[in-house]
């Protein structure tokens, strides 16, 4: 699958392979803004619940002060002696007219040690037969039920206090506990005493100020609702179990987000929440977010039209280019100019673009060039083939001399005869640029046998060649010149024998031949320009500059000629060659 996605997006045009990259790159911008909006909108979330959790800590800390407080008064009534007196009197029974002061002074009791607190709506003592006694301000008659409610969540915290949640017929939370006797610590069982307070009051002074924004504050025990300022919009039907926990979370409640903060009370059970409509709140960062989503789109739009018009702007000289590439292609060298051309830029398409241009035109002049030279090519074919009858006829005629020779009696002529038709066959015969070391010895000895009748015992010829070597391959004619070269300047100029001498060896991997002579050697100066080539060959018109180049052409530059000479000491002239071998059966 890779392999299948390179190739494809390798064979896309360069503009498109613009717009992906282009939208990569945008891609990119775009998750790495995503995730730094992301991380702001969580920052301030996490500082919005800061905010909600020091109200609902300020709110919770004013109200648990309160309850501390009526938790205070509780005890206070319940161990008053007063009051344990007249429930002692109570409960051991008596007539109905005594039962009747004595609940009389019990109630006056009551409304003297707290009937006039701030948010007490009425106290209530239960006797030991579950008969109510109440005073204060806003006193009613519980129900039954409600009675036996406070007489059974008291009972279980044997003399502690113990928060009772309003229900459907009493409004009021109320702080029970169960009245023991002190005196002499019997701790038996004389009754209860309830304060019910003004939950409305109480919450309204210290978290009224958070109800701004739609926000309800609200109080759970477990899953069970305590209070709420507002309406509870069914919270405690979610099951969050918050008991202990602190934190916030984003839930959905009716159809609609809310941002819920909670913080659990230090003295009772609860957990005071603070739940906002999410939308009241983060109205401003969600129109942001939006804003940042269109204003992002409408770049990647306008970035992306950018980049096709930049595309093309970098693809469309190369696109001509290519164009006429395929005209070149289809053998039409002529260059035509588009309209484009002549606004040609100077980058690197422009550049492109000129030396496409410069190159069509060299080749069109080339080719012009080459049909010119094919027909001088041809011509000079022509006269080639017409010049090669003069040597044939000349080799022809040389073989009629050597037979008339021959039946004349003449051996030298003859032999002259055949070793000058020799050296004119091998000139005209063999066309190979490489041949072995004894077939260039044979032409060698050859024209020593012409230039021995010439000078007779005045030239003494040595060869001195290992055999394993004389199938090493070397440039044709590049011995022939040198042997030529010392019968030239060194017999010709002597009196005595010249001794010419050839030697071959094998050293380093190269294979080193030596042609050497006795004769009058050659001044330092004559020796750098016969170096240079810049004195006139005599015979056969070969300088040694030509071998020279010649090697090197054939092999490369570590290979060639070496002359060493002195005046009056002779010449040395070596060659450099590689060792190479044909085989035995070529």
């Amino acid at each position: 699958m890779n392999i299948g996605m390179k190739a494809f997006y390798s064979d896309l045009r360069i503009k498109y392979k613009l717009i992906i990259l282009i939208s990569i790159i945008m891609f990119i911008i775009g998750a790495v803004t995503y995730s730094m909006q992301q991380y702001t909108f969580e920052a301030y979330d996490n500082e919005i619940y800061l905010q909600s959790a020091s109200a609902l800590n300020n709110a919770s800390l004013g109200i648990e002060n309160e309850l501390r407080r009526l938790e205070k008064l509780s005890f206070n009534i319940a161990t008053d002696a007063s009051i344990q007196s007249y429930l002692t009197i109570i409960k051991q029974g008596g007539s109905d007219y005594d039962n009747f002061l004595t609940a009389a002074k019990l109630r006056e009791r009551m409304f003297f040690l707290g009937g006039l607190e701030k948010y007490v709506l009425s106290l209530q003592i239960i006797d030991a037969y579950g008969k109510e006694y109440t005073n204060g301000n806003n006193a009613i008659t519980s129900t039954l039920g409600r009675i036996e409610q406070i007489r059974t969540e008291t009972a279980k915290n044997t003399g502690g206090i113990r928060f009772i949640v309003p229900d459907h017929y009493d409004s009021a939370l109320i702080a029970g506990r169960e009245i023991r006797k002190v005196p002499n610590l019997e701790l038996s069982y004389l009754g209860n005493i309830s304060i019910r307070i003004d939950v409305n009051k109480l919450f309204q002074d210290f978290a009224g100020g958070m109800g701004r924004n739609g926000a309800r504050f609200t109080i759970l025990e477990g899953n069970q609702l305590v209070y709420s300022l507002h309406d509870s919009l069914g919270i405690e039907k979610l099951g969050m179990n918050l008991s202990g926990k602190r934190g916030y979370q984003i839930l959905p409640i009716g159809g609609k987000k809310h941002f819920i903060t909670y913080v659990p009370s230090e003295y009772t059970n609860w957990t005071y929440l603070n739940i906002i409509p999410f939308n009241e709140i983060f109205k401003e960062t969600e129109s942001a977010k939006r804003t940042v989503f269109i204003i992002y789109g409408m770049i990647y739009l306008v970035v992306i039209l950018f980049s096709l018009a930049f595309a093309r702007r970098i693809t469309g000289p190369i696109e001509r280019l290519n164009s006429k590439m395929r005209r070149v292609q289809l053998g039409n060298f002529e260059y035509v100019e588009e309209p484009g051309d002549r606004e040609i830029s100077k980058d690197e398409a422009g550049q492109m673009q000129r030396n496409f241009r410069i190159m069509v035109q060299r080749i069109e002049e080339l080719i012009r060039e080459n049909y010119v030279k094919q027909i001088a090519i041809k011509d000079t074919e022509f006269k080639a083939l017409q010049a090669q009858i003069n040597p044939h006829f000349l080799y022809n005629t040389l073989e009629a001399i050597n037979w008339s020779a021959k039946a004349a009696g003449q051996r030298q002529i003859s032999l002259m005869v055949e070793s000058l038709g020799y050296l004119l066959r091998s000139s005209i015969s063999n066309k190979e640029a490489l041949i072995t070391l004894e077939e260039e010895l044979t032409i060698i000895r050859n024209y020593i046998t012409i230039q021995k009748i010439r000078f007779e015992e005045r030239l003494d010829f040595v060869q001195v060649i290992p055999p394993e070597l004389s199938r090493c391959l070397i440039p044709k004619f590049s011995l022939q010149p040198l042997v030529e070269n010392a019968v030239n300047y060194g017999l010709e100029q002597m009196i005595e024998t010249c001794r010419i001498r050839i030697e071959a060896k094998q050293k380093e991997g190269c294979l080193f031949i030596t042609v050497s002579d006795n004769g009058p050697g050659m001044d330092q100066e004559f020796l750098e320009k016969q170096r240079a080539g810049q004195t006139e060959s005599k015979g056969t018109g070969i300088g040694l500059r030509n071998i020279d180049e010649r090697i090197k052409l054939l092999f490369n530059d570590n290979y060639g000629i070496e002359i060493k000479s002195e005046r009056g000491s002779g010449t040395q002239v070596t060659l450099r060659l590689p060792v190479e071998m044909r085989d035995s059966d070529v």
